[in-house]
């Protein structure tokens, strides 16, 4: 059977929760970034000819079964889907069927500020100088927080598993702590992809841009959720591709919005029910009074 509170136990642990959201917004962490020094990968789309080499190299290194992948899974981190255009181009090469078509590489997009992280309530996901958001599989505990927060839709549980944790493309992490890059960029004959600093990716990605008039002048994960660690230029508006629409504020900003609001709202119901209580009893009262006047 639940425990009933009084209404005085139940205002004394709304102040208590109060005070402990107060504490809670006050003392957070700072919102990670991508510093100066973090690297980044950018994804030329135009150039990308859909050999799916980045699904058979990000396979091969990280010792998952070979074949061609049908979506982002706990053994395919790298996924090179296929998007048909609505309006065709004139510089875009047709399919047998007549329809133009682009061939886009996805994975985990390591943003600077992530969500993922921000939701894991044990830290399992962090976010790392050099880029990466690396996973901790000892420390998770299944929530699957992260699937529900990314904007992009990238995490992956193992749900055939008996003791299943989260997967995702760690963008080869340890080979960054190596000085090498991710196992993918490597992999790419048509150089579509590229690894450096985000700073000098952001440069390249601006020179692409303006020295080519067939690319949309924009730079997908540069200001998206507060920036990303991949970014994507092209000849075809994201939008038609297929790319979330995603606010430029870090999503983590919202959810300490939100909690900062809370105290205030604790507040607020607490002294509402104090004034309904004080407005009950004053009419029983009464009531009470005219009951005892009519004997």
């Amino acid at each position: 059977m639940a425990t009933r509170l009084t209404r005085r136990q139940f205002l004394e642990l709304a102040a208590a929760a109060g005070a402990g959201v107060t504490v809670l917004s006050a003392g957070r962490p700072a919102l990670a970034t991508t510093s100066a020094s973090g690297h980044a990968v950018l994804i030329d789309v135009a150039r990308c000819i859909g050999c799916r080499s980045c699904e058979a190299a990000c396979k091969a290194y990280h010792k998952f079964p070979a074949g061609e992948a049908a979506d982002l899974s706990p053994t395919a981190w790298t996924y090179v889907r296929t998007q048909n255009l609505r309006t065709p181009r004139p510089h875009l090469n047709l399919g047998a069927d007549g329809a133009a078509r682009r061939t886009i590489k996805t994975q985990c997009m390591h943003c600077a500020s992530p969500a993922c992280a921000s939701a894991c309530p044990v830290g399992a996901l962090r976010k790392t100088p050099e880029g990466p958001v690396t996973y901790d599989a000892g420390r998770c505990i299944g929530c699957r927080y992260c699937m529900v927060a990314c904007p992009f839709q990238m995490p992956r549980f193992e749900w055939r598993k008996p003791l299943p944790v989260i997967t995702k493309c760690n963008m080869c992490a340890e080979r960054l702590r190596r000085g090498d890059g991710p196992a993918c960029v490597a992999a790419c004959p048509m150089q579509a992809l590229q690894f450096g600093t985000r700073p000098a990716m952001l440069a390249e990605a601006a020179r692409r841009i303006a020295g080519d008039r067939r690319y949309v002048p924009a730079i997908y994960g540069a200001e998206e959720v507060g920036g990303t660690s991949f970014l994507y230029v092209s000849d075809v508006p994201f939008e038609e591709l297929g790319f979330p629409v995603a606010s430029r504020e870090p999503l983590p900003a919202f959810t300490w919005r939100v909690l900062g609001k809370l105290p205030g709202v604790v507040v607020t119901l607490g002294a509402m029910l104090t004034a309904f209580e004080a407005i009950a009893r004053r009419r029983n009262e009464q009531l009470a009074r005219e009951k005892e006047q009519t004997r």
